[in-house]
């Protein structure tokens, strides 16, 4: 990727990032409705400066399928109310007790335990309701879109059956089989329903829906595979969070299984494929292919 398509692609995110931050202003009550204390919790931790990485991976995966996919940006954000229920859990002393989250200090240190605690099964229970009440989508896709968040963030292959792989899997001996169980749900299921959702909501036939299933399988495990060699390489000051948190916590990770050079290497063979997933949509998954690119290339 050249300097000018990457300066192209920065503020293509950036205007995307900002779509859905108006679209997660419309959803979540303001800070001064009661009780203001939990939304509060809810926004400090929302629009902490997250990349958004997940709903905009949606809308482009919406737009590959439709031109003019109306309302994309509503169901997207239930995506980014997941994520940050599970970010501010996975903070939790109980779980990996971090002090510092997008570069501020996490949601129990600021509110205490019981409110993040609650804080994020509100932003989870936000969610379902946000799908719910679209109003530019039939019956029948709610009910899918509302199955596929569900799916991706339960127990079996999704996000909260990795974490527990994950939890459990601390001082054992890192395997690429115990590794692989941890990220592809951990990691990867909600980044592989962010693109199912977008092609969901935009009416995909089956054969792009499974290119886009293909596709978010690879961009999910390349995220994760970048993020694990963060850890070790960046200070906590670029990340945002507290760096080498992984080693500490003997956590199973791509570098710890891998190394860092065959880990890189991985990455960009996720990236690769995810590329050839997307060639059912000639130019017009464009963005999806250049978000993989970030994905991989990304510093933080």
């Amino acid at each position: 990727m050249t300097r000018a398509e990457r300066g192209e692609l920065q503020q293509y995110l950036a205007e995307q990032v900002r779509v859905v931050d108006r679209a997660i202003e419309e959803c979540v009550p303001r800070e001064n409705v009661a009780p203001e204390s939990i939304h509060r919790a809810m926004r400090y931790s929302l629009f902490a400066g997250g990349k958004r990485i997940r709903p905009i991976l949606a809308i482009a995966a919406a737009r590959a399928v439709s031109d003019s996919p109306d309302g994309i940006e509503q169901a997207a954000c239930a995506l980014e109310l997941v994520h940050t229920y599970s970010l501010i859990h996975d903070d939790l002393p109980a779980l990996d007790n971090d002090d510092l989250r997008r570069g501020r200090p996490t949601c129990h240190k600021v509110f205490g335990e019981a409110i993040a605690i609650l804080a994020g099964d509100a932003l989870l229970t936000l969610a379902f309701e946000v799908l719910g009440r679209l109003c530019t989508t039939a019956p029948e896709q709610k009910i899918r879109l509302v199955e596929e968040l569900a799916r991706a963030a339960g127990t079996v292959g999704g996000m909260i059956g990795g974490q527990v792989n994950d939890l459990e899997g601390e001082g054992k001996r890192p395997t690429a089989r115990l590794l692989e169980s941890i990220h592809r749900a951990k990691t990867g299921a909600l980044l592989r329903a962010s693109a199912r959702m977008g092609g969901i909501y935009a009416g995909a036939a089956e054969d792009e829906l499974e290119a886009l299933s293909v596709y978010g399988e690879h961009v999910g495990l390349a995220f994760q595979i970048i993020d694990d060699v963060l850890d070790v390489e960046e200070p906590s000051e670029a990340l945002g969070k507290t760096a080498g948190k992984d080693q500490a916590q003997q956590k199973v990770t791509f570098p710890a299984v891998y190394g860092l050079e065959r880990s890189r290497e991985m990455a960009e063979d996720e990236r690769v494929a995810a590329h050839l997933a997307l060639r059912i949509f000639d130019d017009r998954a464009d963005r999806l292919r250049q978000i993989a690119d970030f994905i991989v290339q990304r510093k933080t």
